[in-house]
């Protein structure tokens, strides 16, 4: 690891069609010190990995169809395959946020290749313990950035419905 790379803040591609869910994990990844990059569809997502080299992916697993442009049908399945066929992107840990449900994907995302499975709505802290672990980023213990939180929420409209984790 050259001298540039050892102290820039470990960047993380947040990948959601929801702008409110990637405001409020950019608030508090940024809070928590993270660089943090974002993607609303596939065609987005891999157009990043390939020219931000994130270090960890955050990902929903639906997406939209690439109408636009491509026409390709993304989800967070076929993202993970294309990473895993990448020799640049094949070991950038991937950790799965999603609204389906646990019994259907769970078992199929770990397949995949993701390190850890989030249902939504997610508890933030829980999050940032499984992104500082994944990362094997030293320091302080993490606490929860609220008030980053907080900001970004009140900027919105509408309110999304608590942060919390499903066993």
């Amino acid at each position: 690891m050259n001298l540039a790379t050892a102290h820039r803040p470990k960047r993380i591609l947040a990948v959601d069609d929801n702008e409110v869910i990637l405001c409020v994990l950019s608030s508090g990844l940024t809070a928590a010190g993270y660089q943090v990059i974002t993607a609303t569809d596939g065609a987005e997502a891999f157009h990043k990995v390939l020219h931000e080299k994130p270090d960890l992916i955050l990902l929903d697993l639906m997406l939209p169809p690439d109408i636009a442009s491509s026409g390709n049908t993304w989800d967070g399945f076929v993202i993970m395959d294309w990473l895993q066929k990448m020799s640049e992107a094949r070991n950038t840990p991937v950790i799965v946020i999603t609204g389906g449900e646990p019994e259907d994907f769970r078992d199929r995302c770990f397949e995949a290749g993701a390190l850890a499975y989030f249902q939504k709505p997610i508890e933030m802290p829980d999050l940032l313990a499984n992104v500082h672990a994944l990362l094997d980023v030293e320091g302080e213990p993490l606490t929860v950035p609220l008030a980053a939180i907080a900001q970004a929420e009140s900027a919105r409209v509408q309110t999304p419905p608590a942060f919390r984790p499903r066993a």
